[in-house]
């Protein structure tokens, strides 16, 4: 139902889906991996009752700031994308997009961002220029450091600050505890990711996590899991949260489980589908954080 939607707007242009797949709209797994973590700041910043307006500010900012972030990636990735099978058909490498229209829709999609952070206060708003920056040099990173996923993980976490300040008008040091969880399952999860085209990004001189980790990589995204969910309970703790949000950390543990477990072969299918895996484990911590406050 949503890809057949989103296909129906070729009616509206016939080049829409060139932008739907250049924005990856049509694979909306970076917006529930952008989206959870958000919502849970949101909840407990807003002690289970955030304000309507600010849910519908947050997830309609995710949404166009995820697709910023795929449009920028692209055009950094224009002339390696092509040597990398799983991104030989981009838009951009295909021709079906130019670099200058991709520029301009990148500008469009931030000033509507904009534009709805402007629906907050000032102190989220200066903190939105801080989220601005790190999607926009996110994709460049690989090209310098063997860390961009660190990169893309304080990006992904920015939105979590945020939700505090428009809730309630700063951010309180337990809510670092999240961003920090959020960072490290970010890079956990992205490695998993990175594993799909080591071979091809080895070749074409693309850095990442997967490629510094080697053969140990599946031990620290373990390592980095584990460390993710003891910062969350850490803010479970210093946020009053109970039961409910301690039985979603167990499901999201028992995700990161099989992920380890599917991974074991490191085959390149299985790691694709343990990122994808990471869905499941944001939703249950999401769910849990609910239901905690629902049953008090």
């Amino acid at each position: 139902m949503y890809q057949e939607l989103l296909r129906s707007l070729n009616r509206l242009h016939p080049r829409a889906w060139d932008f739907v797949q250049l924005s990856r709209m049509d694979k909306p797994i970076g917006i529930y991996l952008l989206l959870w973590p958000t919502l849970w700041a949101l909840w407990i910043a807003g002690d289970g009752a955030p304000s309507v307006a600010n849910v519908a500010i947050f997830v309609l900012g995710v949404v166009l700031m995820r697709a910023a972030g795929c449009v920028v990636n692209d055009f950094a990735d224009r002339h390696v994308d092509g040597h990398v099978r799983r991104t030989e058909q981009r838009p951009l490498v295909s021709g079906k997009v130019r670099g200058r229209e991709a520029l301009v829709f990148f500008a469009v999609l931030v000033l509507l961002s904009f534009l709805l952070v402007l629906c907050t206060n000032a102190a989220t708003v200066w903190l939105s220029l801080g989220g601005l920056a790190l999607a926009a040099s996110y994709p460049f990173m690989k090209r310098y450091t063997y860390y961009p996923q660190v990169v893309l993980g304080a990006a992904f976490s920015w939105g979590m600050p945020m939700a505090f300040t428009a809730e309630t008008g700063h951010v309180p040091a337990a809510a670092w505890w999240l961003y920090l969880a959020n960072l490290l399952w970010t890079v956990a999860y992205d490695t998993y990711y990175a594993m799909t085209d080591r071979e091809d990004d080895l070749r074409v001189g693309i850095k990442s996590t997967a490629i510094l980790f080697g053969n140990s990589d599946r031990l620290i995204i373990g390592i980095l899991q584990g460390l993710a969910i003891v910062c969350l309970l850490l803010a479970g703790s210093r946020f009053g949260l109970g039961g409910w949000f301690y039985a979603g950390l167990v499901v999201a543990a028992g995700c990161f489980a099989w992920e380890a477990w599917t991974t074991r072969r490191r085959e390149r299918m299985a790691c694709f589908e343990a990122f994808l895996h990471n869905h499941w484990a944001g939703l249950a911590i999401f769910a849990g954080i609910v239901m905690d406050y629902a049953w008090r």
